[in-house]
């Protein structure tokens, strides 16, 4: 007599090769499209090549974003990554291999330029070399890229492609401290700066990295930085270091068109610090002249978990809205360890370009059709989790490492860093927690204090004590999540134990939002290295007292120098934070300065000879605070 055996579905998976990214439950399911993301953008960040800029340490970086609405799919391309990314909804990036590498243990490309020139996408890596090849494809999914030229004969570092509505060509460039952007006019078929004959003679003798930079003929200077003038260009951690050790740095040109208006922008003042923006220049034909816009920087972020916003490009998303993406620092292992993020931007109906920040590290709302974003996109839920209390399974030893920061000399900076569970709520992306192993079973565990509603958490992992170098494709995290009342009955809220993709900052949007006190996640598979994380990072409604509006708040402009201001206020404690607003006009305080648990900021960004308007605002996890009375500062 036969007997009946039931094959579990997980085997039969298994058997058919089949992979599950996670096991729906009753409040996330894995298979419904996010509403919302959170920055940093959650890819598959590459880990460096061995002994990249002569540090041995394993660490993800990529930075210079720029993403490109393609054949109704966004692409992702960015910093050394061995490839790049596409998604759908610019929520969930799938990768894709299409190494441009020029040596095999070489990084690929660095800060590439992508345009869609006459229906086909088109590429280009930074290079001072002249025999470099443009690329393109029209089916970027496949990895497939053909040669478009095999020489270009035009060194370009930080490229930008720009082609115009009567179909000429362009090309912008620049990564320098003495330098200024340039742009030329490129023919289409051979990527030969137009011009005069002579003049790309003497470019293409030219030896030096000065040299090859310098505007030429019909090589024009498109975009420069005014330091003296404008105080958020100026170079340092806080815009501080006068004169700049290295110079002041323009780099990242992009151009978009808008309304028959052109708009050169570029990331200054250095990557590695948080006033790291990007600014924008106007003008009526593509190479200029080009005047410096009132509203600058054009996206910002000096506060918050998420730091800086240079470098990056502008792009319209489906429906016609703009977004501003841009390089984000952890620059603790490394100077150059980055990430990348995207804010809702637009132009307002003056004209004039702007990005929203404000609370651009909490969950953004994604776009389902035309929208007015002047006032960005929050989802409206706040974080659950600052200095929230954490108990975990192990922690890590303490350790004097080198951050690879430098001080106000240009030094490095050596610190002791301790592993300690307070770093895992602190919203500094530059610490993190880390257990002693990376096996299955270490855990965390929080309190909120009481019971909150809960709609999305995020899962920033840190590369501690890492050994991936490069790209692989089996680097992947595993874990499950519970929630609780009373720390002893416990619900499987999210389950990713069969998740197989790579998510170092991994951002869950619950389907249906769950009310708890305690969260606890249970390690089950590390990428690589030791179990460590630098937030965990809970969003959603405190169910309590929003804050009071701030009191006595005052910004004292600096008499001698006006690019400095000291704004300060009455701290308060129904307050986690205060969002400090300014901009050019009542109307236009785009720009946005989160500070936490702080009652004054040194503000070293303003320009010169502009009037300028300020207001503030508190927040706690149960929401917002009016915003206070606007102040003229002059």
């Amino acid at each position: 007599m036969y007997k009946l055996y039931v094959i579990p579905l997980w085997i039969l998976l298994i058997g058919f090769n089949l992979k599950v990214s996670a096991q729906k439950t009753e409040w996330f399911d894995p298979n419904k499209p996010a509403s919302t993301y959170c920055n940093p953008i959650n890819i598959g960040y590459n880990y460096t090549t061995f002994n990249h800029n002569g540090i041995q340490e394993s660490r993800r970086s990529s930075a210079d974003p720029v993403i490109i609405n393609y054949k109704g799919d966004y692409y992702l391309f960015a910093t050394n990554q061995a490839g790049f990314f596409w998604s759908k909804d610019m929520s969930n990036w799938n990768f894709v291999y299409g190494s441009f590498q020029r040596q095999p243990a070489d990084d690929d490309q660095c800060a590439p330029a992508a345009w869609v020139l006459n229906d086909t996408l088109f590429y280009v890596g930074s290079t001072w070399k002249r025999d470099h090849p443009i690329w393109k494809t029209a089916d970027p999914k496949s990895g497939r890229w053909t040669r478009h030229v095999n020489k270009a004969m035009l060194p370009t570092w930080d490229p930008a492609i720009f082609q115009d509505d009567d179909k000429k060509v362009y090309m912008y460039y620049g990564s320098s401290g003495k330098l200024p952007l340039v742009g030329v006019e490129v023919d289409y078929n051979t990527w030969l700066p137009k011009g005069n004959q002579t003049d790309y003679e003497t470019l293409y003798k030219a030896t030096e990295v000065e040299d090859i930079q310098k505007p030429y003929g019909q090589i024009k200077e498109v975009a420069v930085l005014n330091p003296a003038k404008h105080g958020w260009e100026r170079f340092g951690p806080n815009n501080d270091m006068e004169p700049a050790p290295w110079g002041n740095f323009i780099e990242g040109a992009w151009m978009t068109k808008h309304n028959g208006k052109y708009y050169m922008q570029y990331g200054a003042p250095a990557t590695e610090f948080k006033g790291y923006a990007n600014g924008v220049h106007v003008g009526d034909n593509p190479l200029g002249p080009f005047a410096y816009q009132k509203h600058n920087p054009m996206s910002y972020k000096p506060g918050g978990f998420v730091i800086g916003a240079g470098h990056g490009n502008t792009f319209a998303d489906h429906y016609g809205n703009y977004w501003n993406t841009g390089t984000c620092k952890i620059s603790i292992k490394d100077r150059f360890e980055r990430r990348i993020d995207m804010f809702p931007a637009g132009f307002d109906n003056d004209e004039v370009m702007y990005s929203i920040t404000a609370y651009g590290d909490f969950p953004i709302v994604l776009p389902t059709g035309e929208r007015d974003q002047t006032r960005g996109a929050s989802s409206g839920w706040m974080l659950l989790s600052y200095k929230k209390t954490v108990t975990v399974s192990s922690s890590e030893e303490c350790m004097e490492v080198e951050t690879h920061r430098v001080d106000n000399g240009g030094k490095k900076v050596y610190e002791k860093f301790c592993y300690r569970p307070e770093n895992l709520t602190d919203e500094d992306i530059q610490t993190y927690w880390s257990a002693k192993t990376g096996n299955p079973g270490e855990w965390l565990q929080m309190d909120l204090g009481r019971p909150m509603e809960i709609n999305a958490l995020q899962i920033n992992y840190a590369d501690h004590k890492a050994t991936q170098f490069n790209k692989a494709m089996d680097i992947y995290y595993q874990y499950k999540i519970f929630m609780s009342d009373d720390a002893v009955n416990w619900k499987r809220v999210v389950d990713k134990s069969k998740n197989d993709k790579d998510a170092p900052h991994d951002y869950v949007e619950l389907s249906k939002s769950i009310k708890a006190r305690y969260i606890k996640m249970e390690n089950i598979h590390n990428a690589s290295g030791l179990f460590a994380i630098s937030d965990f990072r809970v969003f959603g409604n405190g169910l309590a007292v929003k804050p009071k509006a701030v009191a006595s708040f005052k910004v004292n402009r600096n008499k001698t120098d006006s690019r400095n201001a000291l704004i300060s206020w009455k701290k308060q404690n129904d307050a986690v934070g205060y969002n400090i607003y300014y901009g050019i006009a009542p109307d236009k305080l785009y720009n946005s300065i989160m500070v936490y648990d702080d009652d004054s900021y040194d503000f070293r960004g303003l320009d010169k000879d502009i009037k300028y308007y300020f207001t503030i605002e508190a927040f706690n996890e149960n929401g917002i605070a009016p915003k206070n009375k606007i102040i003229e500062v002059k």
